[in-house]
């Protein structure tokens, strides 16, 4: 599929008329994820594991194809894949399984540029661990974090580093195959955010190399989950926290409790449907509309643009505010207009200082799939309007 002109059609949630720059915190859901999680309700398949009729069989091999099928779309060995409610709950439990082994000698390195789902955990494993946190800054001039500021702090004692795929508030992208390479040098491992950066890119994790991925289905056109991936020999050696009769081995010792199944029906159509359109005519698509917006913002007298003006390297994520006005005004302002922006510090709490910003925030728009550029020019007209 490489015309998108009418991708919108896909999005039933979209004929109510708002332009939906929300993305970044959840998109609205693709047609099939949504036919797939109704149809798995009404199949009479659901059921639990491991059990001796056709119910549960189909739960088993609906977990295998779902792995599969993330797999391909993230370019990794299926057998390392695990699903969660958010990336949130999942990078907590291996933070959780992580700090049984570390040692107050050991070190993490996380970045100011990440969301707190890939910090705050961290902070919690060197606390139960008396290990230490070592902080990354990104250059707020520029918006970006240069691989050399993570890989100037890794030293022998160096166990974990913690860095995302992409920014969820400015959209800079690191360069994590460097990064992940440095860090194997000493033995460390590395955990990606990869949330904002799957959308938007073609993620190969056998190329990066990490030692853990991990993403989110709903922003990405999917149910609300979380799906992580842990190299196979990583996640079997890991200390994780379980009850007692889950497996000893492999990714269901991640798995707590009975899936949801329906949602990982709906996961593996989302991955689906972005595979079939490609990533080549994603990048285009989004590309396009952002460098419509960007500019058109940056061109406007009252706003200021936070992080890179420009659109190399970055996933299509802005923050910007208007003078005299407040951040959370401005989103109100904008949604008189049945525009969806999103105001605060949108968990990136950590970017928030480097970037000249309080609790407050700014305000943060995101081109996805389904973003035309009449939604462009409709979300300018309103800024330009404030």
């Amino acid at each position: 599929m490489n015309d998108l002109t009418d991708i919108q059609t896909r999005f039933p949630a979209l004929s109510d008329g708002w332009a939906r720059f929300d993305g970044p915190a959840g998109t609205q859901v693709v047609d099939t994820a949504i036919e797939a999680m109704s149809d798995w309700q009404r199949s009479g398949r659901n059921a639990n594991s491991h059990g001796a009729f056709p119910a549960a069989q189909a739960c088993d091999d609906l977990v295998d194809e779902t792995s599969k099928i993330m797999g391909e779309l993230l370019s990794a060995d299926p057998v390392g894949m695990t699903f969660g409610p958010s990336t949130t709950a999942n990078m907590m439990a291996l933070t959780r399984a992580v700090a049984v082994d570390l040692k107050p000698e050991d070190e993490i390195i996380c970045t100011t540029l990440d969301h707190d789902a890939n910090v705050a955990p961290w902070l919690l494993a060197a606390r139960d661990s008396g290990s230490t946190i070592q902080m990354a800054e990104f250059d707020p001039n520029t918006g970006r974090l240069e691989a050399e500021s993570v890989i100037d702090l890794i030293s022998q004692r160096t166990k974990w580093i913690a860095v995302t795929g992409s920014s969820n508030v400015i959209g800079s992208i690191p360069d994590i195959t460097s990064i992940t390479r440095a860090a194997h040098e000493v033995g460390a491992k590395v955990a990606v955010d990869g949330v904002h950066l799957t959308p938007h890119r073609k993620v190969d994790i056998n190329e990066i190399g990490c030692d853990v991925y991990a993403t989110s289905s709903y922003k990405w056109y999917g149910p609300h989950a979380g799906i992580m991936w842990i190299e196979p020999e990583v996640l079997n050696d890991l200390s994780v926290y379980k009850v007692r009769p889950s497996p000893e081995k492999g990714a269901g010792r991640f798995q707590y409790g009975t899936p949801p199944w329906e949602t990982l029906a709906g996961i593996k159509e989302a991955a689906k449907f972005l595979l079939s359109v490609g990533f080549e005519s994603i990048v285009k698509h989004e590309s396009v509309r952002f460098e419509r917006l960007l500019s058109g913002l940056i061109d406007l007298p009252k706003v200021r643009v936070l992080g890179p003006h420009d659109n190399i390297d970055r996933a299509p994520t802005l923050m910007f505010l208007v003078d005299g006005k407040e951040p959370e005004e401005i989103a109100q302002e904008i949604a008189k207009s049945k525009i969806a922006v999103w105001d605060g510090h949108n968990y990136a709490v950590e970017a928030m200082n480097p970037l000249g910003l309080d609790e407050k925030g700014a305000v943060r728009a995101g081109v996805c799939i389904y973003i035309g550029d009449e939604d462009v020019d409709q979300l300018l007209e309103a800024v330009s309007l404030i």
